[in-house]
């Protein structure tokens, strides 16, 4: 063979240019068919789409914040629940005190209506000696003359009155004892000038009213020549504001205040300014 013939070739022989350009034609028709399709396609068929979400990050100064809420929220907790054990021991602190006070009100007046009825008793007991005394006396006073012996014995052994002036001064030493009540005429409570009148009335003096009065009622006489059964005045004659009766012996009965009620007392106990002679 000669050595310049032919040797076949291995490579493809090169196409033509027009082929090449259908193919291509053809392809792209094909991916876009397969695209348009794909488009028409129903939703579902759409891969689902993952999203990452980024965490915070837990710093120091988000710890400190925490931590201090929490605290803040138990110290709430514990004031809440320390004021409610004290609105609790105060409202039974309350219940307590209301309840001793009841008590002790129920006491005072238990004993006060003790009190109360053992003052009448022993006042009920005190009126029937004095009105058994006065009975005694009006009997002695009327079946005996102004000047009789019965009349100077009803009087009290400390007088040495006779007659008219031993029955008043009889009369006002009865009373001794009973309450002094301003405007007082009697049979258990008196003020100066009712006791004097009703005194004097027993022997049938009728003497005015009022201690200014009375005052003006007699012959003045001087504290000094003071005789059983005379008029003793405090203040001015005429405008006296205390009368009592002269029971010999240095002393006087009269009644004071609301504090002694009626009293015997000595006369430097309370020095009269005058006196008058009645009887």
């Amino acid at each position: 063979m000669s050595q310049t013939a032919l040797i076949p070739s291995h490579r493809k022989p090169r196409r033509n240019a027009s082929k090449t350009a259908l193919r291509a034609g053809v392809a792209g028709g094909v991916l876009s068919t397969i695209a348009v399709a794909g488009a028409a396609g129903p939703a579902q068929a759409a891969e689902p789409v993952t999203q990452t979400i980024e965490m915070p990050t837990i710093t120091a100064g988000l710890s400190t914040t925490v931590a201090a809420s929490a605290e803040a929220t138990q110290q709430v907790a514990l004031d809440l629940e320390t004021q409610a054990s004290e609105d609790a021991a105060a409202t039974t602190a309350a219940k307590a005190a209301k309840k001793a006070k009841a008590e002790a009100v129920r006491k005072a007046e238990a004993k006060k209506k003790a009190e109360a009825a053992a003052k009448a008793k022993a006042e009920a007991a005190e009126r029937a000696s004095r009105s058994t005394e006065r009975t005694t006396l009006s009997a002695s006073s009327g079946s005996s003359s102004s000047g009789s012996s019965a009349s100077t014995t009803s009087a009290p052994s400390s007088s040495s009155a006779t007659g008219s002036a031993a029955s008043v001064v009889s009369f006002v030493q009865m009373q001794i004892g009973d309450a002094y009540v301003s405007g007082g005429t009697g049979p258990n409570s008196w003020d100066c000038s009712g006791l004097v009148q009703a005194a004097f009335r027993t022997v049938g003096v009728d003497l005015p009213r009022v201690s200014q009065s009375q005052s003006t009622a007699g012959t003045q006489v001087s504290l000094s020549n003071l005789q059983p059964g005379d008029i003793l005045y405090w203040g001015g004659a005429g405008s006296a504001y205390h009368v009592g009766v002269y029971v010999g012996g240095g002393q006087f009965v009269g009644a004071q205040n609301s504090s002694t009620g009626v009293v015997q007392k000595p006369l430097d106990y309370d020095p009269p300014s005058g006196a008058v002679r009645v009887l």
